[in-house]
């Protein structure tokens, strides 16, 4: 999924993935060849919109492969997804390797003749590695396909800020501050109690737009319903998530600052807010981001309990000169051992249960977050995952949305207003 260096979130970011995104039919790249010859030196391109920490892991790898050669490419979140939209409407440019982040997925398993089946390679012995509904998003739309296996799930916690909840008068250890926030208003309720204190120069919350995410995908039932109809405007679910985000922003709580801009990432070295919605993925982030911080940040149970946001998957393009090879890469780097290696090294959180209660996972610790037990809080997260349909233009409508939440949090219209734009721009999505 989205390590440290993730660039852009998909919510607040701009879409770009329009009509060239086609169907699962129609032409597709000319037929690739199915296997190197013995001995023969290939390159293999992985595309990626982030560090995934898969570096050492290529260097391992390339020891009992000494013949492939591993170029890393990597481009801003967008750029990343709408690239490889075009890349595949011109069957050219893609890599034989791309990371696709969950809330595009279903754009891409909709396309099934324009991705490798990695069943030909054997890959479906997979499937009992992995959490179910994991394993579901990387099937086609008909379920007969396997076009791409996790890396990562984006189980939720919250990370906070200890020195500015002590500022504040607000308890700073794990369990009691978890214990102010079992739900979303007594999250709110708890920001104004922050905002009281007038803790200098430091907001309650970054944004609106991760918790919005965050609430939604808490719910049964999302933007899309089990038909791929978009219901956002009579989900209630969806405008309960859309009220209770702006009352953070009528409230004051916000820092106004969108998630993955250079202003919200210098603004976990400067302390300009108390609270983020935290999937496991962030931890490195706010590590990298924030290098002075150490012992500052902590983590709590996230509002209602459980949730996730965010995770990727790994799929070869049609398109793709070496296919096997591509497949046997993305074996070996979702592997059991080596989803447990990344997630020590760089956050992210395996897809693959049996490590949940592994003991090296469950006794995982970082003193960055004043050794908080990292692997257990994921871990229990995780578990209380429950799984969410998401529908093909997932990220289209969540960004029409995340347009809207800023349109609010910048002063320019109303959350009525706002919401009102927001259900005529996503009737345009088709």
């Amino acid at each position: 999924m989205t390590p440290r260096t993730r660039l852009a979130a998909p919510l607040l970011a701009a879409a770009l993935l329009t009509a060239a995104c086609g169907g699962g039919g129609g032409s597709t790249a000319a037929p690739a060849s199915d296997a190197a010859k013995p001995g023969e030196k290939i390159k293999l391109t992985v595309g990626l919109f982030g560090d995934f920490g898969f570096k050492p892991l290529y260097e391992e790898y390339k020891k009992t492969h000494p013949n492939i050669e591993i170029v890393e490419n990597v481009t801003q979140f967008n750029d990343h997804h709408s690239n490889l939209v075009k890349r595949l409407a011109t069957n050219a440019g893609a890599g034989d390797v791309e990371a696709v982040e969950v809330g595009y997925i279903s754009t891409f398993t909709a396309q099934p003749n324009k991705f490798v089946d990695l069943k030909q390679y054997g890959l479906d012995k997979r499937q009992s590695d992995y959490l179910d509904w994991k394993w579901q998003q990387g099937l086609s739309k008909d379920g007969g396909r396997l076009l791409g296996l996790g890396t990562d799930v984006g189980g939720l916690a919250m990370c906070y800020r200890k020195d500015l909840f002590k500022k504040a008068g607000l308890p700073t250890g794990r369990a009691e501050v978890a214990a102010l926030w079992p739900t979303w208003e007594q999250y709110i309720d708890t920001g104004k109690k922050f905002a009281a204190a007038n803790v200098a120069g430091a907001k309650f919350t970054d944004s609106p737009g991760e918790i919005f995410r965050a609430m939604v995908n808490q719910a049964p039932v999302g933007l899309y319903d089990a038909q791929d109809n978009i219901i956002v405007g009579s989900n209630p679910d969806v405008k309960k998530a859309w009220d209770l985000s702006n009352r953070l922003t009528q409230e004051g709580l916000t820092a106004k600052l969108a998630a993955f801009s250079p202003p919200w990432n210098t603004g976990f070295a400067k302390g300009s807010f108390a609270t983020i919605i935290c999937p496991a993925w962030m931890t490195g982030f706010i590590q990298e981001q924030a290098k002075d911080a150490t012992g500052k940040w902590d983590i709590a149970t996230v509002p209602g309990g459980s949730g996730n946001s965010g995770g990727s998957h790994l799929m070869v393009p049609k398109q793709s000169k070496h296919p096997k090879e591509a497949a046997e890469l993305i074996d070996f780097l979702t592997s059991k051992d080596n989803q447990a290696r990344v997630f020590k090294e760089e956050g992210t959180f395996p897809s693959i249960p049996a490590l949940y209660d592994d003991p090296s996972i469950q006794n995982f610790t970082k003193p960055f977050f004043g050794d908080a037990p990292i692997g257990k809080i994921y871990s229990e997260a995780a578990k209380a995952l429950k799984p969410q349909h998401l529908g093909p233009k997932e990220a289209d409508v969540r960004v029409a949305i995340g347009n809207g939440l800023g349109r609010v949090e910048q002063g320019k219209q109303t959350p009525d207003e706002a919401w009102a734009q927001v259900l005529e721009d996503v009737k345009k999505i088709k």
